[in-house]
């Protein structure tokens, strides 16, 4: 009896601790000719097990990540009056997009190993580089990347962009740069207490283009050698455009 007792007690603090019921503006987002960006609002609620709100407060950091992709970031220098490609390193798996926004700032919500273990953080993304390098090198090449990335909007991190209404409900705006890549993201909600991660949530996004871009896209992957021709061609009828246009001016 006691033995039993025992193996429950787990199962009833974790029913104990509250949980996470998240939701997103929208699931899928479309690229179109004239997308300029969007913003995606992600929000819930915090539902506690007894009904009753405690005083302390919560916080919640909202991640948005893109798929992850390898990366090849090269470095160049100048070399004897000539800008060239110098160092180059290669990252086996880089979020393609990474968005955190956090009621606080993520240092005052949890510690150097939690960041990590959740990936809380431009500091803490797992970016998976190859072999060879020597750890300073990679670290510089990692920071490197991470600034390239942020400076294109692809990599985002807010320290007061999640909005917390009475300990309950909560809502962050994560913004969709005009670039961003397509494919399957995901959404992940952390409820935070006392440096603790306590709950979790996970929803879905899809960022895919549509009308034109989505017909140039498809007929690229599938039919990439006509694609290929089909590009030739235009820029050669283009370029003999062009050049007529400019023989009948100079005439």
């Amino acid at each position: 009896m006691k033995r039993a007792l025992a193996l429950a007690a787990p199962l009833l603090l974790a029913q104990a601790e509250p949980r996470l019921v998240p939701d997103v503006s929208q699931r899928e987002v479309r690229i179109i000719y004239s997308f300029t960006g969007a913003e995606l609002l992600a929000f819930g609620a915090i539902v506690y097990p007894d009904g009753r709100i405690p005083g302390e407060r919560v916080d919640v950091a909202v991640v948005l990540k893109g798929p992850v992709r390898p990366i090849v970031l090269r470095e160049k220098q100048q070399i004897v009056g000539i800008w060239m490609n110098a160092e180059s390193a290669r990252f086996r798996s880089a979020p393609s997009y990474y968005a955190v926004a956090s009621s606080r700032p993520l240092a005052e919500l949890v510690d150097a190993r939690t960041a990590a273990i959740y990936e809380l953080g431009l500091d803490n993304l797992q970016l998976s580089p190859g072999g060879g390098a020597r750890p300073e090198e990679g670290r510089r090449m990692e920071a490197g990347l991470v600034e390239l990335m942020r400076a294109q909007g692809l990599y985002v991190e807010d320290g007061r962009g999640v909005e917390i209404t009475g300990n309950v409900l909560y809502r962050a705006r994560i913004p969709i740069p005009a670039k961003v890549p397509v494919g399957d993201y995901t959404a992940e909600t952390f409820l935070i207490r006392n440096g603790r991660v306590i709950a979790g949530a996970v929803k879905e996004v899809r960022v895919d283009k549509a009308g034109f871009e989505r017909f140039v896209a498809d007929a690229a992957e599938r039919y990439s050698f006509a694609y290929g021709l089909a590009a030739v061609a235009l820029s050669l009828l283009l370029g003999w455009a062009a050049s007529a246009a400019f023989r009948r001016r100079g005439a």
